[in-house]
């Protein structure tokens, strides 16, 4: 059986870290496991809850991050601790559910890369208002374009919950540090030939706190990185 390396990336999580952590080991009861928590100096003290959590929860640790440089930094800075032969990472907010995990890790004895998708099969993405109305709208159109001009048969780029085999992981050499690492690594992983599935999944508003993310600022971010990465994925033939 695969043991299991599980990266949740934290920024002002506390209400929510003390639910999902429980969750997470239940789901993965039975099968060798550790969860890193990457905190990026989170000013509401989710670091010194996870470090109470952990006394009481040995396979949890905290990785405290002095400085916040996005999303990519923090996962990368956890996926490079990851002692397991599979690298899992899930976002603290509940958004997606821990249940799921063990639909993942069904397809990673014989896949290189599983993806939790949003956007393909029976996948769901939950609008109960506008504003998630809108962000669905965008996360939906903006996976469709990064498949139709990168040419890679994913319909979810942008989703944090994934496996990946550990070996992989040090192989592709990732080097962004916002949530462009997400579309990086599938793309690194589809040019080294690595057997890339979709899982779908639901994805839920979160359930405390307010979301990180500012489409206004990010999309625009998001669309110069797929330009380079599709001109060297296309052209040069390397993301």
């Amino acid at each position: 059986m695969l043991s299991v390396s599980v990266i949740i990336p934290t920024y002002n999580e506390r209400e929510n870290i003390r639910l999902l952590l429980p969750l997470v080991c239940e789901a993965l009861q039975g099968r060798p496991h550790e969860i890193l928590v990457v905190d990026d100096s989170s000013p509401d003290g989710t670091g010194s809850v996870v470090a109470e959590i952990a006394r009481g929860l040995t396979q949890a640790r905290l990785l405290s991050k002095p400085t916040r440089e996005g999303i990519g930094a923090a996962l990368r800075y956890g996926y490079d601790r990851a002692a397991c032969d599979v690298i899992l990472s899930i976002d603290a907010d509940l958004s997606f559910s821990p249940a799921d995990i063990p639909r993942l890790l069904e397809h990673i004895e014989d896949h290189d890369l599983v993806l939790g998708s949003r956007h393909s099969g029976s996948g769901c993405y939950e609008t109960p208002n506008a504003a998630i109305a809108l962000k669905y709208a965008f996360s939906r159109c903006g996976n469709a374009v990064v498949r139709a001009v990168c040419g890679v048969g994913v319909r979810d780029f942008s989703g944090n919950f994934r496996a990946i085999r550990a070996p992989l992981w040090r192989k592709i050499q990732t080097r962004e540090n916002t949530n462009a690492l997400l579309m990086e690594m599938i793309l690194r992983v589809h040019r080294s030939g690595g057997r890339i599935k979709e899982v779908p999944v639901s994805f839920a508003d979160r359930r405390f706190g307010h979301s990180k993310l500012n489409l206004w600022i990010e999309a625009p971010k998001f669309l110069v990185k797929l330009l380079y990465y599709s001109f060297r994925l296309r052209v040069l033939d390397h993301p």
